[in-house]
């Protein structure tokens, strides 16, 4: 940002202001892989390489900062696995490339991706990621250079999305149809391309040893943060897409007879009545997007690795913050919308830990539940939608519980929430069944008698008297081992 931009800024949004200066002062950037101590594993080193990281930069930059924060060689692997799928997509929505060329090509990519020197300079001079297939020979270079573990799941998964996507695209061909039909259809399509790279993700963090090897079984979560993150592009990039005649909304949604559309692009139309159906499109898209968002918290509870929670969570709170932007916005049938810079840098600080990344997505939640409008025919399920959402974070880190303000491990209870008093009975009801079971174990064992000739009451009593026992031999046996010594000093002199 310029001067004159920071300048607007102070004036006419200061909080928003104070925020983009907190992170870009006090946001430190965990990697530099640049730096001469990176070069291992980052492979800033090989021109090749370089050229990699070139081309993640120009084809997003918002994943390009969270990969390259990754720990070791994870990033540089991620950053090729990435490029290779937007190679990949590039194709796939390349719709100047006739059908019975574009087939094989797709079919075969995961071949193409490890054949040295395999390029492609046939796509349509508009498409914005053309330059990375006519290099794509140097992405081939690297991916050969990964650890084989690496290797498989990359072209595993380029295997899988290939097929998926070929399907798709010769549909379209062969029908003339230019749509997404059923929900099902559309819930496919995002899994192919996009569950499917979480299938991978969960894949290569467990080879990297970064985490657990049962995270790369997790196949339905990380097929849900996928489609989760998937969804909600379709449904922000709704004008450019349909500009460009892709149409991913499913039909039986916005085809609806209570809707009223014919066309997709009938949405575009800024009179009152339309632009009223449109949002309440709008709004059942959102509702389909939101069935996968506790999924996504369910999957980030099972990080361990901070920079892999960090990768895998920014993107998740930037989706939910997307969608409650979306929601009810009749300005997204219009032009591209984006979510405020203060509020991503906002997004990216507090991102750092599943009970803070819960209490996010219960925020936008309850925004969007205060957005939704009573004669919206969704509007009950939108309610559910947030309900769950908040029903989550409140199993899984429940209000009522506090730790001691001084930092340390000691639970308190929020003596307001009747709640406490719940938890207060259960703990005392399971101490008198423990001082039950005790007297019941020792009565069993014949009894046991403290010093007075009473059978202990509780195990306190027990381990206290144990431990003057304890005590009292040790005294004993110290007293012991120095009357001995005293009585070889003597005998020595003695002799």
């Amino acid at each position: 940002m310029g001067v004159t931009n920071w300048l607007v800024l102070l004036l006419t949004h200061p909080l928003e202001f104070r925020t983009l200066l907190q992170f870009y002062i006090y946001h430190e950037q965990k990697r530099d892989i640049k730096s001469q101590q990176e070069h291992p594993t980052s492979g800033w080193d090989r021109e090749s390489m370089r050229r990699c990281w070139h081309f993640l930069d120009l084809t997003s930059r918002s994943f390009a900062a969270v990969i390259k924060e990754l720990e070791g060689d994870l990033a540089r692997t991620i950053a090729l696995f990435y490029l290779v799928l937007r190679g990949l997509d590039t194709i796939e929505d390349d719709m100047t490339i006739p059908d019975h060329i574009k087939q094989p090509i797709l079919r075969s990519f995961h071949v193409h991706t490890v054949t040295p020197g395999w390029s492609f300079n046939d796509c349509g001079p508009n498409e914005k990621d053309r330059q990375l297939l006519v290099e794509y020979a140097t992405v081939v270079d690297e991916v050969n250079l990964l650890l084989p573990e690496y290797k498989a799941v990359i072209v595993d998964i380029c295997h899988k999305m290939e097929i998926g996507m070929a399907d798709y695209a010769h549909k379209a061909f062969a029908t003339g149809s230019i749509y997404v039909d059923t929900i099902a259809e559309y819930d496919l399509y995002c899994h192919y391309v996009a569950g499917l790279v979480g299938e991978g993700l969960s894949r290569l963090f467990s080879a990297s040893g970064k985490e657990a090897p049962y995270i790369a079984h997790q196949l339905e979560l990380s097929n849900s943060m996928g489609i989760f993150l998937q969804k909600t592009n379709i449904i922000r990039d709704y004008r450019e897409d349909t500009d460009e005649q892709r149409f991913f909304w499913p039909k039986e949604i916005w085809g609806k007879d209570i809707y009223g559309f014919k066309e997709m692009k009938d949405m575009y139309a800024n009179d009152a009545d339309t632009v009223q159906r449109a949002t309440f499109v709008q709004s059942e898209m959102v509702l389909n997007a939101m069935s996968h968002a506790t999924d996504a918290l369910d999957y980030l509870r099972l990080l361990r690795n901070q920079s892999v929670f960090n990768f895998c969570a920014i993107p998740a709170t930037m989706a939910i913050a997307t969608l409650e932007l979306c929601f009810m916005n009749k300005a997204m049938f219009q032009r591209n919308i984006k979510i405020r810079k203060a509020d991503a840098a906002n997004l990216i600080m507090r991102s750092t830990n599943p009970r803070e990344v819960g209490l996010i997505f219960k925020d936008y939640a309850r925004k969007i539940h205060a957005k939704a409008d009573p004669s919206d025919p969704n509007f009950l399920r939108i309610s559910v939608a947030c309900g769950k959402i908040e029903t989550w974070c409140e199993v899984n880190y429940p209000t009522f519980v506090r730790f001691a303000p001084s930092g340390g491990s000691e639970v308190q209870f929020d003596p307001l929430d009747v709640r406490t008093k719940v938890v207060q009975q259960d703990q005392a009801f399971d101490a008198e069944l423990t001082k039950r079971k005790y007297a019941a174990e020792i009565k069993k064992r014949g009894g046991l008698t403290n010093g007075n000739g009473k059978p202990y009451s509780n195990p306190s009593e027990v381990s206290m008297n144990e431990m003057l026992l304890y005590v009292g031999a040790g005294f004993v046996c110290l007293l012991a081992l120095a009357m001995a010594g005293v009585y070889g000093v003597v005998k020595y002199t003695q002799d």
